[in-house]
Parts: structure tokens; C-alpha cells; sequence
């Protein structure tokens, strides 16, 4: 069967994936506080499942991509996901949720650093750093696809957008597997495939590029960081507008319709940020990329902030939309960032790596987060928002090594 070519098939896994999890996420943070009932500290211990198994599971996923075959890696992650979110959606209980959500974070380490590193080897380093953006609007698009297809499924079902979409993702894990090519990739000898041994001098590989380089022990500092401040922001933000706000009802539908306009603003001003950031920034040069980033972060912080002690809906949903844009546009930067000037041999590891160290911040931060939800999820999050702050002057600090690292290759 005709394989399809690499940067289309890029740009269409961007979308379809992004209009499936859109349908998702758009209710599943409302679903597990009202359908499910789950309190702010069961939705943080949901959130930490899937963050230790993604720590136990990224490098050697990873490893797995750099050995076997990235294809093969990815279409079991997009199979894993779909049936977690098929579990989650049948199943509106904390026990079922915490399994699904195991399942998504073990699905999600397949797909994490095996995609970008099978990108890189069809299309090129160079080339797969443009497409990052390129691609970062096709997946904005689609996820303003999917919340327009979640907001009248979920006034049917509260859980329907979350069973379909789960449905759609096992589908398109069958698709990946007869049309994405993999042309460029040279797995393992056969007579290494089973031998562990080849599977520990990769990571201890890729340990030493990390080693070697402090800009990027900097850059996944950040990572960790970002890991930090997220899982108490992203478990408990539509909780907090629930207990505390009276959500407006929009075509006559229910609270969905909301939060899937929400969402939908959110994308288009991310569409046409990214555009900008595209067109200004040059994602092949890693100063520039930190430059971002730093200003990116700010706002990021500024905008939890204000969201934690705002007293209007009004006010509250600016602050929503402003983090939606940040991180919508720092994801495929962070991208570009991690993935300047690695080694073919162990480029997914070390993607996977950043997963990792993204996981670890989570989990440190998660069960605080839930014990301070305990008492004031305001404070949760507004503690949240601090958490982001050590992240600046690390972002200053890679910049400053890239400066040096570039003037050192100049007077080579």
C-alpha cells in the first residue's frame, strides 16, 4: 500500500490528533468534576497517575522508538490512548478514571519523542523545526474543529465527546499503520533487538549529550519547571470556575457549550499568534527561540496569577484565554528548542528525556498541589502560578550558554 509523504502526513496527524483530543478535552475536566464527582484532590491524584507512569515509561518508550522503529512506537501510543479514553468515558467512576488515566500516560510515551524524531529523520532537522510551527496551526485548527463537534455531543452526553473520541484515535492508530512511511530510519540489528544491553548504551547516550551540553541541561531544567506549575493549574482550573462563577448558558445548551467557546477562542487567537511568532521568529536559531520563550513564560504567570484572584468572569476569562495562547505557542518552540543539533542515534531518547523531566516536575508538584486544594484550591492555583517563576532566569541562563556555544563554534 502507497505510503503517504512525511511532512503531509505530519501535518495531517497534527490535525486529526488535536480534533480528537479537542472533542475530549474540551469536556473531560467537567466531566470528572460534576459527571464523575470527583474532588480537587481525587482530580489531582489523576493527574499524578499519569504523570509517574509517563516518568517510568518515557525513556524506555523512547529507547524503544531509537531501536525498533518510530512508525511501530507510534501507532501502539495512539491505540493505548484510545482505548484509555473509551475506559474513561464508559466508566464515570474515580477507579476507572485513575486506569484510563494510566493507560493515556503509557499510550502518550509511545507517541512522546518517537514522532518528532521520526519527523526529523524522513524531512531533516532543518525542515522538521519549520514544520513545528507549520504544524502548530493545523493543530490549532483541528482543535477548534473538535470543540465545535464536542459542544452538541456533550449536550446529549456529558461523556460522549470523550467514548468518540477515544473511538476516532484507536481508528486513526489503524491509519498510521497503513499509510505513514518510515524510509529513513536504520533500526537495530536483529540479533540486537532483544538485547537489553543495546537498549542501555542508547540511553546512556543519550545521558551523555545531555551531559555534555549545558544548554540543554538548561532547556530541560525549564521543562521540568513547566512540569511544576501544570498539574495543579490543569486539574483544577474548571473546577474553580464552577464552585465559584455562574456560567453563562449559550444556545440554550448546557455548561459544555461554554467551556467549548472558551476553548474555540482560545485556538483561533492561538492560530493567528503562531502565525506571527512564525513569520518573526526563526526557529532554527536557539537564541531567538529562548528570546520567546522568556517573554512567553512571563505572561504564562502573570495570567494563572490573575485568574487565581480574580473576582469577575469577565476578568477571569481573559486571564483563561492568555494562558491558553502562551502555552499553546510555547509547546512547539519547547519543541524546537530541545531538538536543536541532536544525534540521529539518540534523538527520541533524548525528546523523551524532556517528557520525562516535564513528569517529574509534575509529580513533586501534584500531591502539594492536592494537600493545598484541601484547604483553598485559589490557593492551589495561585500557587501555581509562582511555581513558574524560577523558570526565567533559567531560560536567561540557556540563552546566555547558546551566546557562548555560538561564539565558540565561530572562532572554530
Amino acid at each position: 500500500m502507497k505510503k503517504l509523504p512525511a511532512y503531509q502526513l505530519y501535518l495531517v496527524l497534527s490535525f486529526l490528533t488535536s480534533l480528537f483530543f479537542s472533542m475530549i478535552f474540551v469536556v473531560m475536566s467537567f466531566y470528572e468534576a460534576t459527571v464523575a464527582g470527583l474532588t480537587g484532590l481525587q482530580l489531582v491524584l489523576v493527574g499524578t497517575t499519569l504523570e509517574v507512569v509517563i516518568l517510568l515509561f518515557e525513556v524506555p518508550t523512547g529507547i524503544v522508538a531509537d531501536a525498533y522503529s518510530r512508525r511501530l512506537s507510534i501507532v501502539i501510543g495512539y491505540f493505548i490512548m484510545g482505548s484509555a479514553f473509551v475506559i474513561e468515558g464508559l466508566f464515570p467512576f474515580f477507579s476507572a478514571i485513575l486506569l484510563a488515566s494510566g493507560l493515556w500516560g503509557l499510550g502518550y510515551t509511545f507517541t512522546s519523542g518517537a514522532t518528532q524524531a521520526w519527523l526529523s529523520d524522513e524531512i531533516g532537522e532543518e525542515a522538521a523545526n519549520r514544520a513545528f510551527l507549520r504544524a502548530n496551526q493545523f493543530d490549532l485548527a483541528g482543535a477548534f474543529v473538535g470543540m465545535l463537534i464536542a459542544i452538541p455531543l456533550g449536550n446529549l452526553s456529558v461523556g460522549l465527546p470523550i467514548l468518540l473520541g477515544g473511538a476516532a484515535i484507536i481508528g486513526f492508530a489503524v491509519f498510521l499503520a497503513l499509510f505513514m512511511p518510515e524510509t529513513r530510519f536504520a533500526p537495530a540489528k536483529p540479533e540486537d533487538r532483544n538485547n537489553w544491553q543495546h537498549m542501555d548504551d542508547i540511553f546512556k547516550k543519550g545521558i551523555a549529550t545531555v551531559r555534555s551540553r549545558p544548554v540543554l541541561m538548561a532547556v530541560l531544567g525549564v521543562g521540568f519547571i513547566y512540569g511544576l506549575y501544570s498539574e495543579g493549574w490543569d486539574r483544577l482550573w474548571v473546577k474553580y470556575l464552577v464552585d465559584n462563577f455562574t456560567l453563562p448558558s449559550l444556545f440554550g445548551m448546557n455548561e459544555v457549550a461554554f467551556f467549548g467557546v472558551l476553548r474555540g477562542a482560545g485556538m483561533l487567537l492561538s492560530i493567528a499568534v503562531t502565525r506571527q511568532v512564525e513569520k518573526r521568529l526563526d526557529s532554527n536559531h536557539a537564541p531567538s527561540i529562548a528570546k520567546g520563550m522568556l517573554w512567553l513564560t512571563g505572561l504564562l504567570a502573570l495570567a494563572i496569577f490573575t485568574y487565581a484572584f480574580s473576582p469577575l468572569l469577565a476578568v477571569s476569562i481573559g486571564a483563561l484565554l492568555m494562558v491558553s495562547v502562551t502555552r499553546n505557542v510555547i509547546g512547539p518552540l519547547y519543541n524546537a528548542w530541545v531538538n536543536q543539533r541532536l544525534d540521529p542515534d539518540t534523538r527520541a531518547t533524548v525528546i523523551s528525556m524532556s517528557g520525562q523531566v516535564d513528569a517529574i516536575g509534575q509529580i513533586a508538584s501534584g500531591p502539594l498541589a492536592g494537600i493545598v486544594s484541601l484547604w483553598s484550591i485559589q490557593a492551589a492555583i495561585a500557587f501555581a502560578s509562582l511555581l513558574i517563576t524560577p523558570a526565567l532566569p533559567l531560560i536567561a541562563r540557556a540563552n546566555r550558554l547558546h551566546g557562548i556555544s555560538e561564539t565558540s563554534q565561530g572562532e572554530k
